[in-house]
């Protein structure tokens, strides 16, 4: 589940029209939302208000195995349309598999004038936490610098410690600062870490057409004009989609070390999202739901990854074999060590009776007319691998509250039992 400050600044970069999913760091974001679920640990309570559209309060508190807690404060500069968890799209709360859209070039603010003079401010957002009784600080502030610009500066800092200098950590804090550069087909992100004086750059170029919202009237030609194969032309006995690629080159002058990584991503077009979804179906009528196409492909995803250096190999494959299952598989080697793993999840949707029925991704989806009086208010997440760890969890909507109730077992274990934990959060908005 999404704590509620990572939720408001998706809502804030949905707002703004920023792309995050464009990064070189979220290249296997739809796998890891199977393979790599959090579990949480002991019992997690939290409160959150949104009292107007720019502020916003967190309040959260950890009872097993320790006592301890944090508040959290939240200000953009732009308001937000916040839902409480009763009323909150479910799906928006939790990493769930996704074939995004196609990459777009991000849509600057307007500009607005006043008296001859351009008055119009740059977004920004604030967040800060304060954690109890350990006294850490996070910190973090982004803002906009231009349409396809955005700065982030994130910190950490500790209280000084009592430990003896010999025994104590290198540092009690840090802080990151990224320039992420964005322009659709190309996204470029500099990093720097203070720590370890850190310097980073990832670059992610995304093949083929660029973005799929032409207007109505030019909606026939563009889809019956030849295709060219670069951009996403269908190839026989295969699959048809779109490719990503993008590495990352690191260096710390502290450390005097560096490191090298590349990675390639397959994703399966048209999307089973909007708006590649309602392109396909634009010959629906007015008065029925739009249908997939019976020649339509599953939503498929598939990533790999490299590591030079240090010799890691990791390939990844996740697909959506029905409207309520997700499958994932990942194999990850080492040239150097020959030590491997393969692990395995599955994502299943829990739906109940209602009016209507949505697809994973919020559009109307008619497979079979018995199913179609169905709404999601759970899912339920599994994942195994052969160095012996097994996890499963559910997350669900409870009355007006979202929970997340997960175990994590080691079957090489005496006590195969490592970990059991419940998340319960809760947040209102009093717009």
């Amino acid at each position: 589940m999404h704590p509620f400050g990572s939720h408001v600044l998706r809502c804030y970069y949905k707002q703004t029209g920023w792309n995050e999913d464009n990064l070189y760091a979220n290249l296997t974001r739809s796998s890891n939302a199977i393979l790599d679920f959090s579990v949480p640990v002991g019992l997690h309570l939290s409160l959150s208000k949104s009292p107007n559209g720019l502020f916003n309060t967190s309040y959260s508190m950890t009872t097993l195995p320790s006592l301890s807690g944090s508040v959290g404060y939240i200000f953009t500069s732009c308001p937000l349309s916040l839902e409480g968890s009763d009323t909150v799209r479910f799906k928006d709360m939790i990493d769930r598999f996704k074939v995004y859209t196609y990459p777009r070039r991000p849509v600057g603010k307007e500009q607005e004038w006043l008296a001859g003079e351009r008055v119009d401010k740059r977004d920004y957002l604030l967040y800060g936490r304060l954690y109890l009784p350990t006294r850490r600080l996070d910190a973090l502030y982004s803002t906009r610098l231009s349409a396809t610009m955005q700065a982030v500066v994130a910190a950490i800092s500790e209280p000084p410690s009592t430990v003896p200098l010999d025994l104590r950590a290198k540092s009690n804090g840090n802080a990151m600062f990224s320039l992420q550069h964005d322009v659709g087909k190309w996204c470029t992100e500099y990093t720097y870490s203070a720590e370890d004086s850190m310097w980073g750059l990832r670059v992610l170029h995304n093949f083929g057409r660029l973005g799929v919202y032409p207007p109505r009237e030019e909606s026939a030609a563009v889809m019956n004009r030849p295709k060219r194969i670069d951009e996403e032309d269908a190839v026989d006995g295969g699959l048809q989609g779109r490719v990503s690629a993008g590495a990352e080159v690191y260096f710390s002058a502290k450390e005097k070390s560096a490191g090298v990584s590349t990675g390639v991503r397959f994703s399966t077009v048209p999307d089973a999202t909007p708006p590649s979804y309602q392109i396909t179906n634009s010959m629906s009528l007015p008065s029925a739901p739009p249908l997939l196409s019976k020649s339509s492909q599953p939503p498929t995803t598939v990533t790999a990854l490299f590591n030079p250096m240090l010799g890691h190999i990791s390939a990844a494959y996740a697909a959506r074999v029905s409207s309520d299952l997700s499958l994932a598989s990942r194999f990850a080697f080492n040239v150097y060590s020959y030590q491997s793993e393969w692990t395995m999840g599955a994502e299943w949707w829990v739906r109940r009776a209602t009016s209507s029925k949505e697809d994973s991704d919020g559009v109307p989806y008619v497979p079979d007319a018995h199913l179609y009086n169905d709404q999601v208010h759970g899912v339920i997440k599994a994942r195994a691998s052969t160095n012996n760890d097994i996890s499963l969890m559910w997350e669900g909507k409870l009355r007006n509250m979202l929970v997340s109730l997960g175990i994590v077992a080691d079957l090489s274990r005496a006590k195969p039992i490592r970990a059991i934990g419940l998340d319960v959060s809760y947040f209102s908005s009093g717009q």
